[in-house]
């Protein structure tokens, strides 16, 4: 007979060891069985990257923080599935009806009637009103759009919004995490702090149908059903969310059953699970790009033939072959195919390096060196960075590599501290007005979308106008003629539209994807057999 180890867990070492997804580890790969997946059937795990920066709606914009903000709140619109399909259609969520003025100016929502927060308090106009209202107080978020929209009670369960100007995508912008709905009595806690600044960045008060029960920064965090959801029931009895940096943890720990669902898997960890009949990798299609963002306020990236220099260095074809094995495609233009306003005829930069050398020469800036912000935030950033690095070497432009906490960088692309940084970009809705006022007005400065800071009246003049008209045709062709300026202007480096993969437990059923909610997953309706 063969020698083997022989482990001996009481019950209270083996629950521990299941908590904390040790177990598949100690066993080691390929010794739990493809049926016995080792958490319980009523739990789902998932393993994510990165911790959660803030659990505030109205603070942040970072789907990583959306995976846990977004099911423990309600908005007034959500997007419909049909037929287990994700789809851009939308209906009420809080709402149950509404109606706007023949002038588009005036919107009216009647709320459903039983809605409670996780306290049991009834969800009311003035919960929305206030939700709004703190949106705007603190002005994070999606809050300059709410600036100058006044919110008012008609009814108890009647809230108003009018405003100033015609914005299109007014109905779409409901959905978003920001506007989740927040339970006002969190404000008045002891540890609210100010507006439930502190105490909401570390707990849940929504009326979604999960609510944070603890969470341990660095290690994990657990979600339960909110008893007083007026929803269909979870058939989940809790969500456990761990953070595990290295990927080829996260992939270890789901193939031996310690975890349900892995999220952010670089490609390499993804081709041994692919094969796996235990295991189920998902790929989708998304509207997500990557992208540099080229301090447009900061010497020497303030010039716009240094742009266009760095722009013609940059080795597309290497990155998207070598680094991302060709799951991507390269962008033309600011907004991706699949996306209405798209055009594929934008010139796109292609490397020529003699072309880059010309403009450079031209430009002749006096420094030279520059940095290159980035975070563990995704597996591709670091080896992007590198090859920016090669690249604008060739060019005589000394790259230093900055690394650090993702928290650290998002405060630093607030403030434009950085000359080159790397950032991805998911809509939150299904209009190019994501992907174009956002990135391009000039008051949008820092995260709330125009990380490059990029300025252009022009460009400001025509985007004010696609977003407050209703005609389809007339904002697309708007914006097609902004994304030649500032695509010529070399505003970012844009480099790729990505593809969405989640690797799940073959037991894992009715995951629904939607390109509008990257990272955001439906847990109430989500099973495990």
């Amino acid at each position: 007979m063969k020698n083997r180890t022989v482990f001996r867990f009481g019950p209270k070492k083996l629950a521990h060891l299941l908590a904390h997804g040790t177990l598949g580890i100690l066993l080691g790969p390929g010794l739990i069985p493809a049926a016995q997946a080792m958490t319980p059937p009523d739990t789902l795990v998932m393993g994510k990257a990165i911790d959660i920066t803030t659990l505030d709606p109205a603070f942040t914009q970072d789907s990583n923080d959306f995976t846990v903000i977004y099911p423990c709140y309600q908005r007034l619109m959500k997007y419909k599935v049909e037929k287990g399909m994700g789809t851009t259609e939308l209906e009420g969520d809080l709402a149950e009806s509404w109606a706007v003025s023949k002038d588009n100016l005036v919107w009216d929502f009647k709320l459903r009637k039983g809605q409670k927060f996780d306290d049991g308090t009834p969800v009311d106009a003035n919960a929305v009103k206030a939700s709004f209202e703190r949106l705007v107080r603190i002005g994070k978020g999606p809050s300059e759009i709410f600036t100058d929209i006044k919110v008012s009670v008609v009814e108890p369960m009647v809230v108003r919004f009018t405003m100033t100007k015609v914005f299109a995508p007014f109905l779409a912008e409901l959905t978003v995490d920001g506007t989740s709905i927040v339970n006002t009595k969190a404000l008045d806690k002891p540890d609210a702090g100010v507006d439930g600044q502190a105490f909401l960045s570390r707990n849940t008060a929504g009326s979604g149908p999960f609510h944070l029960v603890s969470w341990t920064k660095g290690q994990s965090l657990v979600l339960e059903p909110n008893p007083y959801y007026a929803g269909n029931k979870p058939v989940l009895k809790k969500v456990v969310v761990r953070f595990i940096p290295e990927d080829s943890s996260r992939r270890m720990q789901l193939e031996n059953g310690d975890l349900d669902l892995a999220e952010a898997l670089s490609d390499d960890q993804l081709v041994p699970l692919r094969t796996m009949p235990a295991i189920h990798v998902a790929d989708f299609q998304g509207l997500n790009v990557t992208y540099l963002y080229l301090n447009n306020k900061r010497a020497p990236l303030d010039n716009v033939q240094v742009r266009q220099a760095i722009s013609y260095a940059i080795d597309y074809n290497g990155i998207i072959k070598d680094i991302r094995k060709n799951q991507v495609k390269q962008m033309h233009g600011a907004i991706p195919e699949g996306m209405w306003g798209h055009d594929p005829t934008v010139m796109q930069y292609q490397l020529d390096l003699p072309k880059a050398k010309a403009l450079l020469a031209q430009a002749n800036p006096t420094r030279r060196k520059i940095g290159f912000l980035y975070s563990n935030r995704d597996p591709y950033w670091e080896p992007i960075g590198l090859t920016v690095q090669a690249n604008l070497a060739g060019l005589g432009l000394d790259v230093k590599m900055e690394s650090m906490a993702n928290a650290t960088m998002r405060d630093r692309l607030d403030k434009g501290d950085f000359d080159i940084a790397i950032g991805n970009w998911s809509p939150d809705y299904g209009d190019p007005y994501q992907f174009m006022n956002y990135w391009f007005e000039t008051s949008r400065y820092g995260l709330a979308g125009n990380r490059s800071f990029y300025t252009n009246p022009e460009v400001d003049k025509m985007l004010l106008e696609a977003g407050s008209i209703s005609d389809l045709k007339r904002r697309s062709d708007i914006y097609k003629k902004a994304q030649k300026i500032v695509v010529d202007e070399a505003s970012y480096v844009f480099l790729y539209q990505r593809k969405y993969h989640v690797a799940m437990r073959s037991g894992v059923k009715g995951f629904v994807y939607n390109p509008m909610l990257d990272q955001i997953f439906n847990l109430d309706s989500m099973t495990k057999n």
